[in-house]
């Protein structure tokens, strides 16, 4: 049943994200309205997360546990109702055929990977299972992209990725979305299990990263994202996260949240601003109006899978590292704390690794080019390709 649920939340998510991107790009052509409104996207965008930790925690030990799924009926119900109040649509009469081998090709081949990654944690990476979803995985991508070369109406342009400031973004957005799991799944454990701390005070706990996201978030594209271009800002964010993930690998046992959870959060607040807030407005930035529906889908995409990636990958990397902690030392009174929390340190430099990784993506890809910021201050489209 929650599978099942959870697939169709997928599918109607997969509508409404890249919709409201698409929107934001095509009505806010004005540099400072234009700045603002995806500053307040990237802000809700990177705090939402934490912000679930913190509703969750509070319906959990308050409610129970079913109103983390009754919740998302509060949202939901009157947003739909706004939207259809006082959004306006526009039929367009020459609309191209839906690309179904490139979507099944597509769909199959992500859903292969992440399940893989997903059999790695419980059996192992030498398990036929995983084996199997990988050589399925490579094999479904490569067609979806020979598909997507050949077909009429393509599912993902590839002059969508052939950019290299658009495909330099979609992959730190990515590698940014998986490393950020290492904050909220393994840190999420150690405030619980190693301080302590009930659920909402866990929530409570993420606040200040939320809140430094939400402000920095709004600050960098209003006032920073025109004067420096976006690749200096999502170096440093990434440079940030990986610096901030490399301060949570220190944590022991015995560690605090003041001295050593706190400042980890600070950092990575103020990084993940720098990343999600340019990020949104630069995917979309120079794209012609009928390929801002697909430019905005691709970020959706990359932050998803690279969220179920990370949270597979890295769920994998945990256990085998304290399985391996657990063989490798005498058995004691502390061992199993010790072992659990020598996990989550194996898993946050990984997720350091990945931001590390993000950073080279952003440095190498995005062009800090004068013309590109200018695109990007006033949204004017690329000429349309023959």
């Amino acid at each position: 049943m929650l599978v099942a649920a959870r697939a169709l939340q997928g599918v109607f998510g997969a509508i409404l994200a890249p919709s409201a991107l698409a929107m934001l790009s095509t009505i806010f052509t004005a540099p400072e309205e234009r700045g603002k409104a995806f500053g307040v996207f990237g802000a809700i965008a990177g705090s939402g997360a934490s912000v679930g930790l913190l509703l969750g925690g509070v319906l959990t030990e308050t409610l129970d546990w079913r109103w983390c799924l009754y919740v998302n009926l509060l949202l939901a119900i009157p947003a739909a109702i706004m939207a259809f109040r006082l959004l306006t649509n526009e039929v367009q009469p020459n609309r191209p055929k839906i690309d179904i081998p490139g979507t099944v090709t597509a769909t199959g081949g992500l859903f292969a990977l992440v399940y893989a990654f997903s059999n790695s944690e419980t059996e192992s990476w030498g398990h036929p299972v995983t084996i199997i979803g990988l050589v399925a995985s490579a094999v479904l991508l490569f067609a979806f992209v020979m598909i997507e070369r050949r077909t009429e109406h393509p599912l993902l342009p590839l002059r969508i990725v052939r950019d290299r400031t658009r495909s330099g973004v979609y992959a730190a957005m990515g590698l940014s979305g998986a490393a950020m799991f290492a904050v909220f799944l393994f840190l999420t454990y150690f405030m619980q299990q190693n301080l302590g701390l009930t659920p909402i005070q866990t929530g409570l706990g993420f606040l200040p990263m939320t809140i430094l996201i939400m402000g920095f978030a709004i600050l960098v594209n209003v006032k920073l994202l025109d004067r420096f271009g976006p690749r200096p800002l999502m170096f440093a964010g990434s440079l940030m996260g990986a610096a901030a993930l490399v301060w949570f690998a220190q944590l022991e046992p015995n560690s605090s949240y003041a001295g050593h959870v706190l400042p980890g959060l600070v950092v990575m607040g103020i990084g993940m601003a720098n990343i999600f807030a340019p990020g949104f407005q630069t995917a979309t930035a120079n794209v012609p109006q009928y390929d801002s529906g697909v430019a905005s889908a691709m970020i959706n995409t990359m932050q998803q899978v690279g969220g179920s990636l990370g949270t597979a990958l890295l769920s994998s990397i945990f256990a085998s590292a304290v399985t391996s902690y657990v063989a490798s030392n005498p058995p004691s009174a502390g061992l199993e704390a010790a072992a659990t929390v020598h996990g989550y340190t194996v898993a946050f430099w990984v997720g350091a690794g990945m931001f590390l990784l993000a950073a080279t993506a952003v440095f190498v890809l995005i062009k800090p080019t004068r013309a590109q910021i200018e695109a990007i201050e006033t949204g004017e489209a690329e000429p349309v390709p023959a």
